[in-house]
């Protein structure tokens, strides 16, 4: 599940249906989701009716192995299955496999951020507020990772979708790694913690306390 909160801005102007809301990510039940209806399964534009008013939940945080399509019409009709339930889509999680923004062969970077660009593209016309890179098992090169992010960034602000920065792979061994690549990454980008991902008790604790201040999302393992 996930919690989300407003930033502070936000919360002065008008309150936030998000603001300590909690809800599920379609990644904790992603081999039940199925492109049609079959036995043990469901289509993704069945979970926003069954959500609301099965469990009583209105937010859903996306992934995207669990989008049958990218396709505008396809997309629609997410987003209008949402609406009709009374749901609240936030985030895209791009866990596409076998991409690298951090190869230092141009190629293979490209490879990964254009396919993030189309993903960022899916996101923005789902009206989410944010979406995230898959972090990778092996600690990058931070110059050539920074400058991927940021040109994420970039390409999601034109699109009104924020960058999020998860502690997944390379990350989960420092509690301060979410915090010191945002403010690396400069603009339009948060933190998403994720309480299961640390390597330790004690890392879990103090990655938690230095990162809850700067996330506007979070996904909660028990």
């Amino acid at each position: 599940t996930v919690s989300l909160k407003a930033d502070s801005q936000t919360k002065k102007q008008v309150a936030n249906p998000l603001d300590g809301a909690l809800g599920i990510t379609t990644s904790s039940f992603s081999g039940h989701i199925a492109r049609r209806t079959t036995k043990g399964k469901i289509t993704l534009l069945e979970l926003p009716h069954i959500l609301r008013n099965e469990l009583g939940m209105t937010v859903i945080d996306l992934n995207t192995s669990t989008l049958a399509s990218t396709d505008k019409k396809y997309l629609d009709q997410v987003r209008t299955a949402a609406d009709k339930a009374g749901c609240i889509l936030t985030n895209l999680k791009m866990n596409q496999r076998k991409l690298d923004m951090n190869s230092a062969d141009a190629a293979v970077r490209n490879k990964a951020l254009t396919t993030y660009k189309k993903s960022i593209d899916a996101a923005s016309h789902l009206g989410l507020k944010w979406a995230r890179p898959l972090p990778l098992a092996k600690r990058p090169d931070m110059k050539i990772h920074v400058a991927s992010y940021r040109e994420l960034c970039d390409y999601g602000a034109e699109r009104n979708v924020q960058m999020l920065v998860e502690n997944y792979g390379w990350m989960q061994n420092d509690p301060a790694s979410v915090v010191k690549l945002v403010k690396a990454i400069g603009d339009n980008v948060a933190a998403c913690p994720d309480t299961g991902n640390w390597d330790s008790n004690p890392l879990r604790y103090a990655g938690l306390k230095e990162t809850f201040p700067i996330a506007v999302t979070c996904d909660f393992k028990a």
